[in-house]
């Protein structure tokens, strides 16, 4: 059967506008517009005291008095703990004796050397008899200082049976109770750990290699933590230390973070979950991750690359007459859901394909489908 022309001419803008309208519901777009983008590295750190002292002992003893527990701000010199200094007294009486007796040796010896020396003087006794003298008070006198420095280190140790803070702080830790032994060794025990200011904390994290390279000094840091999900805290890059750590062939990097905490509700060994700022841009073309990812079940044509600002490609489709176009693009900084264009030919107001629904709807039956052959 051949239709009149005028039919045919409807028959015809009715199917084109059909395939209009099945396109647009095949493909879910997107628009591109202009927008502000800023790209972040994540990672995970603890929140640690700037200055975190270890007070130990340095001498041997028994716990006799506790004079600080937990959380107890404490003062320079102020007195945290007491050792039992019956055995430390008892050694410094010793050598207060020693020292005497020594004394008493010296002052025998000095009055026998200076009598022989008169003797000398008028040849009664021989040089020889002289030296052997002076050779004894001087032995004296070594004797003397010997027992003065054993005075002055037993006194030392039992100062040391009253343990003092090193610095102004906060207890956070003790690990010491009256009645237990502390044995100084090689390696000094510790009994208290006391938080400097707590009014000031930094966090200690670590991040890739892949990442590093964008991270300076001064840059400004976001972080939560989980005992206030909803606030969101502030920080500044302090330090990269440049000792690279590997593990399982993974190389990262330390990196120091500066916070400021005036009401000290962050407190030591809370987890921190950082974002970094590494990059932003404003008022740039930017586009949704899923137009990258995007791949059609059918080969499209391909349009020229973009020119003249180099870096690597990426491929969008755009939608262009019901037809889909591959247009290649130059990727800028992403924030992992939209990415800046660089150069390429989409422009704002481009339409870009997202996705297809038909590569995940069911295969549709063709029974019931309307076909018009033309002439």
């Amino acid at each position: 059967m051949i239709l009149p022309a005028g039919v045919a001419l409807a028959v015809y803008v009715g199917l084109r506008t059909a395939s209009s309208h099945a396109a647009a519901e095949r493909y879910r777009t997107e628009v591109v517009r202009l927008g502000e983008i800023t790209q972040t590295v994540s990672a995970n750190g603890t929140l640690n005291p700037v200055v975190l002292v270890r007070v130990g002992t340095q001498v041997s003893g028994t716990v006799s008095k506790l004079h600080a527990d937990f959380n107890d701000r404490v003062h320079e010199g102020e007195v945290l703990v007491e050792l039992d200094d019956r055995l430390f007294r008892a050694q410094v009486h010793e050598s207060e004796a020693k020292v005497g007796d020594a004394r008493a040796a010296l002052e025998l010896a000095v009055a026998n050397e200076a009598r022989m020396r008169q003797l000398h003087r008028q040849g009664f006794i021989s040089q020889q008899e002289l030296d052997q003298v002076e050779e004894a008070a001087k032995a004296a006198r070594a004797q003397l200082a010997l027992a003065q420095a054993q005075l002055e280190k037993d006194r030392t140790n039992l100062a040391y049976t009253v343990i003092r803070s090193p610095v102004s702080g906060v207890v956070v830790d003790r690990q010491v109770d009256v009645g237990q032994t502390v044995a100084a060794s090689f390696q000094t025990p510790t009994l208290f750990l006391i938080a400097q200011d707590l009014s000031r904390m930094q966090i200690d994290t670590s991040f890739a290699e892949a990442d590093i390279g964008s991270i300076r000094v001064g840059q400004p840091v976001h972080f939560k933590v989980d005992a206030f999900p909803d606030r969101s805290f502030q920080g500044t890059v302090k330090l990269i230390r440049l000792n690279p750590v590997t593990q399982q062939n993974v190389v990262t990097y330390d990196v120091v973070i500066a916070v400021d905490n005036p009401d000290q509700i962050l407190l030591p060994g809370m987890t921190a979950y950082v974002n970094i700022v590494v990059a932003r841009r404003q008022g740039v073309p930017v586009v949704s991750n899923a137009a990258l990812r995007f791949r059609p079940l059918e080969p499209a044509p391909v349009a020229a690359p973009p020119q003249g600002r180099g870096g690597r490609a990426a491929t969008v489709y755009v939608l262009e007459n019901d037809q889909l176009r591959r247009v290649s693009i130059v990727p800028g900084i992403t924030d992992n859901r939209h990415t800046e264009i660089v150069s390429g030919e989409v422009k704002p107001g481009v339409q870009v394909v997202l996705e297809d629904r038909q590569a995940s709807a069911p295969a549709s039956s063709p029974a019931g489908t309307f076909q018009v052959r033309l002439f």
